[in-house]
């Protein structure tokens, strides 16, 4: 029996998803982004070792309460724990429970034959996966998260080629991302892909500071402004007609 480490369980999640949603927060992930509210998920093989039915325990109890939603695991990253998410999703799969992956893509490797059959496993019993995509430009990616979004892109097409339902996330951040010629190329990347279904543009808050104080940590963007959910509206917007664009021409 494969047991996972898990960073915390949420039994009521309502913007992880459709419906409803009993969300579990899986422990590790490579990115490092600067604005993590999460940085305590970071560090791999820490948190709770707990089974599948362990996991689910406090879901199928209450099951009647998710009944217009499902399960959405987060991070963390999920997928740095390939062979346990397989297994709980093919536990959920067959009990006909919708299944949504919060990630950001970063595990994707096309050119590992091993990790490539892992992943259309999970593919087949995973319903939507919501990515984050944190910079569309691949040099400020890297300077966001410590990593180039290379795999990150090539994640998203490949959920296009195997018809997996994606909404996209996007977090705003004054002075990083909250620019018109990155919204707009943000746009036309999504306006290649035929799997989008929903767009979430998110402002950017500093809530994460006092999780920072409480770890002994520095807050990287402690002189960053937050993003107004007015500055998000208009963000998204741009996004949207780039895509529009993009979707007429082609």
């Amino acid at each position: 029996m494969t047991k996972g480490y898990i960073h915390s369980i949420e039994s009521c999640g309502t913007v992880d998803g459709p419906g409803i949603r009993y969300v579990i927060f899986f422990q590790g992930c490579p990115m490092r982004c600067l604005y993590c509210h999460n940085p305590d998920t970071w560090e791999p093989n820490k948190g709770t070792q707990m089974s599948v039915d362990e996991v689910l325990e406090g879901f199928y109890s209450n099951m009647p309460f998710y009944h217009n939603g499902g399960v959405t695991v987060t991070g963390g990253e999920p997928m740095m724990q390939m062979d346990f998410l397989i297994e709980l999703f093919t536990k959920l799969h067959k009990d006909g429970i919708h299944t949504c992956i919060d990630s950001s893509g970063i595990m994707f490797q096309p050119d590992n034959e091993t990790f490539m059959k892992k992943l259309d496993t999970l593919l087949e019993v995973t319903d939507l996966i919501m990515l984050d995509i944190k910079h569309i430009n691949p040099k400020k990616h890297e300077e966001l998260t410590a990593h180039s979004n290379e795999r990150i892109l090539a994640f998203a097409r490949y959920l296009d080629k195997k018809h997996i339902p994606v909404w996209i996330r996007h977090v705003v951040v004054p002075g990083i991302t909250l620019y018109k010629e990155y919204l707009e190329e943000l746009g036309h990347f999504l306006g290649t892909l035929g799997n989008v279904h929903a767009l979430d543009v998110l402002p950017y808050h500093s809530m994460g500071k006092v999780k920072y104080e409480n770890l002994n940590m520095d807050y990287p963007l402690k002189d960053t402004p937050e993003a107004t959910k007015e500055e998000a509206a208009a963000a998204k917007n741009i996004i949207l007609s780039a895509y529009r664009c993009t979707k007429l021409k082609a």
